[in-house]
């Protein structure tokens, strides 16, 4: 297969992981995707902190980790408490504001359940909507909700093809900003990489490199817990379940997961075109 042609990505990039102590790794994407720098980084994360308890790793130099509870979610399976992070070009502004300053940052929590399941995760952005769904409705010509896109004057909007040229709202208001700058400090900042809007486009060949981060911690909850982890989640999660028509963060996409893993998935026509022609051009 060859090199991925965008510019912005080195397909054939050889991450690097560099040791900066017994429970600290720092990794080098080496401007590819995140998705082999933090594989490769995983390697040493989890054994380190099974040994001693909690370790950390920071990424940089990386494309989009895309679903971030995929990567937590894997450390729940293998018995840790994990915490992701990771940032992204800007697309919301501060309460008040009317520049973008962060992305739509997602943050991460996944907790181990028995026999290396995942007991329960968590996956969310810190905006009111994710920039794939508001690019998806504007090439259907579809409406966005109220609330959740602003036009690029500042004004809220329904029309997805001015979201584009806008902004996103942040989701709760004051509370969604301040998770995602809570979310560009841990990815940007302490992870050593690009802030939002420092990073080259997602989607448009700008030839800029994105050079985006994330940040991972994860623990071992049987030391910090004095054995009690598993009890005490599965009774929280009872509490939560045992309510008629209540159910966890997560559910719904686990549950799209499996059918489509049973049933297989239906995309759109002119989308599997656009598969096809660009596999057939590139490899």
């Amino acid at each position: 297969m060859r090199p991925c042609r965008k510019r912005q990505v080195d397909g054939a990039a050889n991450p690097a992981v560099k040791r900066m102590s017994l429970v600290s790794f720092r990794v080098d994407a080496k401007n590819g995707f995140a998705h082999p720098a933090i594989e490769k980084g995983f390697s040493h994360l989890v054994p380190a902190a099974q040994e001693y308890g909690v370790a950390a790793m920071a990424v940089h130099n990386s494309y989009n980790a895309a679903t971030l509870g995929f990567h937590t979610g894997y450390l729940a399976q293998q018995g840790l408490v994990a915490l992701g992070f990771a940032n992204s070009p800007a697309v919301m502004a501060p309460v008040g504001g009317r520049n973008p300053v962060i992305g739509t940052n997602p943050f991460s929590f996944a907790a181990p359940g028995r026999k290396g399941r995942v007991a329960f995760l968590v996956d969310m952005a810190s905006s009111a909507s994710s920039w794939t769904a508001v690019k998806r409705a504007a090439e259907k010509g579809e409406a966005l909700p109220a609330g959740v896109a602003y036009e690029r004057g500042g004004q809220p909007t329904t029309d997805a093809k001015a979201a584009l040229d806008g902004m996103l709202a942040p989701f709760g208001g004051p509370k969604g900003f301040a998770l995602g700058l809570v979310v560009e400090a841990m990815s940007a900042a302490l992870a050593g990489a690009n802030r939002g809007v420092e990073m080259g486009s997602m989607s448009d060949d700008d030839g800029l490199p994105v050079g985006s981060g994330q940040f991972f911690i994860a623990l071992e909850p049987k030391m910090f817990s004095g054995g009690l982890f598993e009890k005490q989640i599965e009774r929280l999660i009872a509490s939560i379940t045992s309510q008629p028509e209540a159910r966890m963060p997560n559910d719904r996409r686990a549950a799209n997961l499996k059918r489509g893993l049973k049933n297989g998935l239906t995309i759109d026509k002119a989308l599997y075109d656009r598969i096809k022609a660009y596999t057939e051009r590139n490899i």
